[in-house]
């Protein structure tokens, strides 16, 4: 029996999407967040999501490369009923934010919009007022600004967040795992592991994914024997250190190092160390197809059993579990 093709069975629900460029904005994440939703069109053979772009004014927007962008409408433009309204801009915002765009944002609650901050944008819904009492992220290097900025966010590091009707995320091709996990939701995961497949991506990252931030701004104004302890940690994974040998290698003495980790990390070596390694673990988990006995002791466990408690006290899973998930 031949298998009904996508195109002949009841057409879903189109969404409408628009995407609002502000000056400065990303190509790579407007791409990002756009391209997916076209091959999601081309992959089933039907209109899944109509997407439009909006400027604020009837110029061109200027991307931060000095690219400009034409946009289908502006602003004042009757749209219709939207589903998800994504906002593309710089970061940092280096601009005052129009009153127009205050309103017009604000104007979209409750009304069954979604709205979506990339890269930049989140701070722009912040700035609104839009994001008290969710979770949001963006781009890593504006974590410390942006926290003590909005304090009524729950800021998050992860590379995106969907909570309830607001999506943010990091920006770049962290917007194309967003919309690849929207697809996903709307459509199921085998359209979205082809919608994948065609960009060449080995997998779609999760949401549970923190941003990779490089260690001197992870640690801040952290003295440099505590980035060394931290490096030499990194470089170790599969043949721990313990906490007497880090501190013998950075010439301290190991109620120092204690000290250390403690002001600045809120964790003890050991502890701080083994999340190193579960993190580690996770990730070859999820990116590889090596047997997780491998994984056991490329991470730093001597037998299974001892990697497999460790991993489900830390994430509420077994090894197994993840990958199946």
């Amino acid at each position: 029996m031949q298998p009904t093709p996508l195109a002949s069975l009841a057409a879903p629900p189109r969404r409408r999407v628009a995407f609002l460029l502000l000056p400065g904005f990303s190509l790579l994440t407007h791409a990002s967040a756009l391209e997916p939703l076209q091959m999601a069109n081309q992959l089933s053979g039907q209109m899944l999501y109509h997407t439009v772009t909006l400027s604020l004014g009837d110029e061109p927007v200027r991307s931060g490369a000095q690219l400009s962008l034409i946009a289908q409408h502006e602003l004042s433009a009757a749209l219709g009923p939207l589903d998800l309204l994504l906002l593309c801009a710089p970061t940092p915002l280096p601009y005052a934010l129009p009153a127009k765009l205050n309103e017009w944002l604000r104007g979209h609650q409750g009304r069954g919009v979604a709205l979506g901050g990339l890269a930049g944008g989140t701070e722009v819904l912040a700035r609104c007022g839009l994001l008290e009492g969710y979770r949001a992220t963006l781009p890593w290097q504006r974590f410390e600004a942006f926290a003590q900025a909005y304090p009524q966010v729950t800021l998050s590091q992860q590379l995106f967040e969907i909570d309830r009707d607001r999506l943010t995320c990091a920006g770049g091709t962290a917007a194309m795992d967003l919309m690849l996990t929207l697809i996903g939701q709307h459509h199921g995961a085998r359209l979205a592991e082809q919608v994948s497949e065609q960009f060449v991506c080995d997998r779609i990252r999760l949401a549970d994914e923190r941003q990779h931030v490089p260690l001197r701004s992870r640690l801040g104004h952290a003295p440099q024997s505590l980035v060394d302890a931290v490096t030499l940690m990194e470089a170790n994974i599969e043949e721990p250190l313990s906490t007497l040998e880090l501190a013998e290698h950075l010439g301290i003495s190991r109620r120092q190092l204690e000290r250390l980790f403690k002001k600045y990390l809120q964790a003890v070596p050991s502890r701080y160390y083994l999340d190193l390694r579960l993190q580690e673990a996770r990730k070859q988990l999820r990116d590889s197809d090596r047997p997780v006995g491998d994984i056991a002791f490329a991470t730093g466990f001597s037998s299974g059993a001892h990697f497999s408690t460790a991993y489900r006290n830390h994430f509420g899973m077994t090894p197994r579990e993840e990958r199946l998930g």
